[in-house]
């Protein structure tokens, strides 16, 4: 039986770009290291993997995003600006507890919302971005505590 999710594993081109992507939306960097040898190769199953892995955490510690580069073999391209409806992995959700300082500072950074800003009933606000190379980052903001 499932426990737990550990994380969501997200394959990107420039890992420092989006640990910093990530860090300043207010993640911790719990590490960085080089993966690589006949261990992971048997677990994935391809001969001669090497990646570089930056874990990074939310600030409660439930939530990890394992952010890769693939340096063997070179990483697949798909399309970065896929919209929110193809199939797969589209996009991650962060609840925030002030969605509008959260556009306001990524805003400041140049990050333009897919959409824009929009509250559901009397729960929650909602927005949606792209972050480095096209992943879809989801921001929602609770109004009321649910029962």
């Amino acid at each position: 039986m499932i426990e737990r999710l550990e994380n969501v594993g997200v394959v990107v081109e420039d890992l420092d770009a989006a640990v910093a992507f990530f860090v300043g939306l207010g993640m911790v960097l719990e590490g960085t290291a080089p993966v690589e040898g006949s261990w992971v190769d048997r677990v994935v199953g391809i001969d001669g993997l090497k990646l570089d892995v930056a874990m990074v955490r939310t600030p409660d510690g439930h939530g990890r995003l394992e952010l890769m580069r693939f340096r063997a073999p070179v990483a697949v391209d798909c399309r970065p600006d896929a919209p929110v409806y193809a199939l797969g992995l589209r996009r991650v959700l962060f609840g925030v507890t002030d969605l509008d300082g959260v556009v306001s500072d990524l805003r400041a950074r140049g990050v333009q919302l897919m959409g824009e800003v929009v509250q559901y009933e009397d729960s929650h606000k909602f927005c949606y971005v792209r972050g480095p190379e096209g992943i879809i980052v989801a921001f929602a903001e609770r109004l009321e505590q649910l029962g």
